[in-house]
């Protein structure tokens, strides 16, 4: 592979922009690319680790294998509390979204316990959100229609079976 070029600190800000019209063009690898090449130059930049961490998320839906190794290790460099809560939030959710498309054995219950993890995470996040920020409230209230429409419920525990004894 040939060396990559290092961006320019006073590039950022035009390359997180660009990372954005990524996503919304609904090309998360780009955008990925981008926050890569940001983070080489400043590592501790808030904007692209959040910016990264929604585009691996993006790439859940596209079959793409995402290791959620790499997107908690994100979510650990994330310095604010309620951000951290909200986007591990947007993590299950996402994960929890992706499972229900799936048609595997399964795949109902696993949904549901993702979405309650990320409706735990929303209710951590609003428990100590920035005045007049609703967004985990929204969050949360997304997650608990989507398991409402779809009849998703948790997977009830299997009694254990006891042998008669001889």
């Amino acid at each position: 592979m040939s060396e990559l070029k290092s961006l320019h600190k006073e590039a950022i800000p035009a390359a997180l922009e660009k990372a954005m019209r990524y996503r919304l063009l609904n090309e998360p690898a780009e955008a990925e690319s981008i926050c890569l090449d940001v983070l080489k130059t400043d590592p501790e930049n808030q904007e692209a680790i959040i910016t990264l961490l929604l585009a691996l998320t993006d790439r859940f839906t596209k079959g793409y294998g995402v290791s959620d190794t790499q997107i908690k290790e994100l979510l650990g460099r994330i310095r604010s509390d309620y951000e951290r809560a909200y986007y591990s939030g947007i993590f299950a959710e996402r994960r929890a979204k992706t499972k229900l498309t799936q048609n595997t054995p399964g795949c109902r219950f696993q949904a549901y316990d993702l979405f309650r993890e990320a409706m735990n995470w929303f209710e951590k996040a609003e428990a100590i959100r920035p005045p007049g920020n609703d967004d985990a409230l929204l969050r949360w209230n997304t997650c608990a229609r989507i398991i409402e429409r779809n009849n998703l419920v948790a997977r009830e525990e299997e009694e254990p079976i006891e042998f008669p004894l001889e």
